[in-house]
């Protein structure tokens, strides 16, 4: 049984090369999601959208292989951050922001494999916020990207200058939410060494 792997299906999203940001395709993904708002570093609510997705998305794994006889790799942690104003991002006002949590998910889960998924996990122990997972599909297309390292609060100057002066520079625009992917562990990687992809999806700046 063939596994599928994300950082081997699409190195150029999950096992960038670091650099200057550089423009990406991303084609259309699905993912385990919940929503949430506020701090990361405080909400509650944040806290409990973690511990859902890592169970459900490991039960979604068994099932798959057992059933289907699928197997993959779960994926990291991934987040879209979203508010009416962008530059909150490069400020780091954190108690403002909306996200999204998000495990990417091979196409073949299906909206009935993950409430199953739910349902199971619910049954050994009933998370708050279990009722809240979904199956998210995003078509985000074409984006600015960068392999980031270091601390997730020194992203600010980065985002700062991709706002005003890359995207402008390149008459380009935003078309989406903001998006991280974790590709490490911040419970065993020293802050400065996380290495975190900021994606930001774009588009022409309309005439």
């Amino acid at each position: 049984m063939e596994k599928f792997d994300l950082k081997r299906s699409y190195p150029e999203l999950y096992a960038p090369r670091g650099g200057d940001f550089t423009l990406v395709d991303v084609p259309i993904m699905h993912y385990l999601a919940v929503d949430g708002h506020g701090d990361p570093n405080t909400s509650a609510e944040y806290s409990q959208a973690l511990e859902c997705l890592y169970p459900v998305a490991y039960s979604l794994k068994f099932a798959s292989k057992d059933e289907l006889e699928a197997d993959f790799t779960v994926g990291p942690l991934e987040g879209l951050w979203r508010a009416e104003d962008p530059e909150v991002f490069t400020r780091r006002e954190k108690s403002t922001w909306d996200w999204t949590m998000l495990i990417a998910q091979p196409e073949w889960i299906t909206e009935d494999m993950v409430e199953a998924a739910v349902a199971s996990v619910a049954a050994k122990k009933p998370l708050p916020g279990l009722d809240q997972l979904h199956l998210l599909t995003l078509t985000e297309g074409l984006a600015a990207q960068i392999l980031f390292v270091g601390p997730y609060d020194t992203e600010g100057p980065v985002l700062a200058r991709l706002h005003s002066t890359w995207m402008p520079g390149r008459g380009l625009t935003f078309n989406g939410d903001h998006h991280e992917v974790y590709l490490s562990d911040p419970r065993r990687a020293a802050p400065e060494k996380l290495r975190t992809v900021l994606r930001q999806p774009v588009r022409p700046v309309t005439p």
